[in-house]
């Protein structure tokens, strides 16, 4: 094969970040002993593409960076013969793994992202709670692992110089959520939307405005892998990575139960989605920084 036709078919491998969780399931081998598996999901966009997902089983008695090494290997060459490039980026939410996530990773020379932003994953690992586990011989029904373990750390404000000039709860249809992709922005993370899903919907968000700061807040955002927003205590606050929270602002008592009550209703309507739009003032027509986020804080993993 020539030089020039390798150059071709590299041209048209696809890329996308990876999803990873490395744990042990909800089934007792013969040995006695939990199974454990390494589940890879790349991260889908609003392409409608194909996905790239790897399962591979783990002997307990090999859970470590080494194994998992070489699994990332396997995975890697499995990709590229499905038309994947080298992911550039490796999420992984579980904190009490991310240190052997990361030896491992390094050795393949991806970098690693502590992050919750791994949506494609959860879903993947809620059917496979629902409909793959169950069926397996050694299930064991009932919540054997945790779910995502609550975050309490405590809020942080966000730095003074991001926090903008203003801002506001505002809300969106899903329908016009869908052209997102269309719109002008310079930094943004689009998610998929269902299909099922109602386009009249209303879909909540925050919207900052920074006449002078607009690109370096954007920047700062697209940085630290927003998730999703909450209300807690009267408070606006931003989780982040894998355990971070940034206190957004102080609501009056009725203002947080209404706010609350929007991101409840998209949460148990709108598959959870969310929004963080950021804009030099509210009449720019331009996004200068737009996230799609999600609450699957529900979901047993």
């Amino acid at each position: 094969m020539t030089n020039s036709s390798v150059g071709s078919q590299n041209e048209q491998l696809k890329t996308a970040d990876w999803e990873i969780d490395f744990y042990s399931r909800p089934i007792i081998e013969i040995d006695g002993k939990k199974r454990w598996e390494l589940l890879i999901s790349s991260t889908q966009d609003f392409s409608g593409g194909k996905t790239f997902r790897w399962e591979k089983k783990c002997p307990s008695n090999e859970v470590n960076s080494i194994w998992l090494s070489k699994s990332l290997q396997e995975a890697v060459i499995e990709a590229n013969k499905q038309g994947w490039d080298l992911p550039k980026r490796l999420r992984c939410w579980r904190t009490s793994m991310k240190t052997m996530i990361k030896k491992a990773a390094e050795k393949v020379g991806i970098e690693v992202l502590e992050s919750r932003r791994t949506f494609s994953l959860y879903e993947w690992l809620e059917q496979r709670e629902q409909n793959v586990y169950p069926n397996e011989p050694g299930y064991i029904s009932g919540p054997i692992a945790p779910s995502k373990i609550e975050i309490l750390n405590q809020p942080e404000p966000l730095p003074e110089a991001l926090r903008g000039d203003a801002w506001s709860i505002s809300s969106i249809s899903l329908g016009s959520l869908r052209e997102a992709k269309e719109w002008p922005m310079e930094f943004n993370s689009l998610i998929p939307i269902k299909e099922s899903l109602d386009e009249h919907i209303q879909i909540p968000g925050l919207r900052l405005f920074s006449r002078s700061r607009a690109l370096a807040v954007s920047a700062w955002l697209s940085g630290v892998e927003p998730v999703r927003l909450i209300v807690e205590n009267n408070q606006l606050l931003l989780e982040a990575g894998q355990e971070d929270r940034w206190l957004v602002t102080d609501m009056s008592e009725d203002y947080a139960h209404q706010v609350n009550h929007q991101l409840t209703e998209a949460k148990n309507n709108a598959d959870g989605i969310q929004f963080i739009a950021i804009q030099s003032s509210p009449e720019e027509k331009k996004f200068t920084g737009f996230w799609m986020l999600k609450d699957t804080n529900n979901l047993i993993i």
